[in-house]
């Protein structure tokens, strides 16, 4: 069993970051939670210094609150330098970052911008884990939303995706946090995904059905040439070495239900 920690976690009351928070109370580290409604903000850095005082290890799990690429990649950046420099003078001794399956093969958008806040991490001073993720489960409900048209129809984009539960994400960043190994330059960053490859837009259906709305899922081809490419031909995919980790979607859809 590893030794006691004490980490804090930004975006502690996010998607990622709750569950990240749940499974260090379990081990019995000691949490610092980092998020605005807690008085702490890694954007203007209000509070930081004094939140980060003592702590161990940092999980970022924050997320941009836009999914714009220019907007969300200054999100990221000024977030990944408050950490390093707030962490630094604080004797932080490792910081652990979420990040994207198949960010890397996106020219343009969210993606580029989590490769932007991956360059940012790796280049302050405090030793950096980075795990990459694939799409959450409940990054379905979102896009089934997103698609919603004035017929009450939703228009899904047509994607090959390894959907993952948050909760498992955020049960392997923990492992990463409280690992008493240092994270070593170079190595390839490591994996998570669900356990098999599903559609988007039948894992939608199912959705649909399940909560009785909307009343029909149409699958859509993204306009752009470079994303249609990297959604339809596995670019979002893991590689061999992935960590697998259930349920299915729909078995988390069952047991969320």
């Amino acid at each position: 069993m590893s030794a006691k920690r004490k980490v804090a976690v930004a975006g502690a009351t996010g998607r990622v970051g709750r569950h990240v928070v749940e499974a260090l109370e379990a081990e019995g580290h000691e949490v610092v939670p980092i998020s605005r409604s807690q008085g702490v903000d890694v954007i203007t850095a209000e509070g930081l210094a004094e939140a980060l005082t003592g702590v161990d290890v940092v999980v970022d799990a924050a997320t941009s609150p836009s999914p714009d690429e220019e907007a969300a990649t200054e999100f990221f950046t000024t977030a990944a330098r408050n950490l390093h420099t707030y962490g630094e003078r604080a004797g932080v001794e490792r910081l652990v970052v979420v990040s994207i399956i198949g960010a890397d093969n996106f020219e343009s958008g969210y993606g580029a911008a989590k490769i932007a806040h991956e360059q940012a991490a790796l280049e302050g001073s405090i030793p950096v884990s980075i795990l990459r993720a694939a799409q959450f489960h409940e990054f379905v409900e979102e896009l089934v939303d997103w698609g919603r048209q004035e017929d009450g129809s939703s228009r899904v984009p047509r994607a090959r995706m390894q959907l993952v539960a948050a909760r498992a994400v955020g049960e392997k960043l923990v492992e990463l946090a409280t690992d008493p190994a240092a994270p070593r330059p170079g190595e390839p960053f490591p994996e998570i995904a669900g356990p098999r490859e599903e559609s988007l837009v039948e894992v939608a259906k199912l959705l649909a059905e399940r909560r009785g709305d909307p009343e029909r899922v149409e699958e859509t081809r993204e306009p752009d040439d470079a994303t249609r490419k990297v959604y339809e031909s596995g670019g979002l995919l893991p590689g061999p070495e992935a960590i697998l980790a259930g349920p299915t979607y729909e078995e988390w859809l069952e047991a969320s239900s």
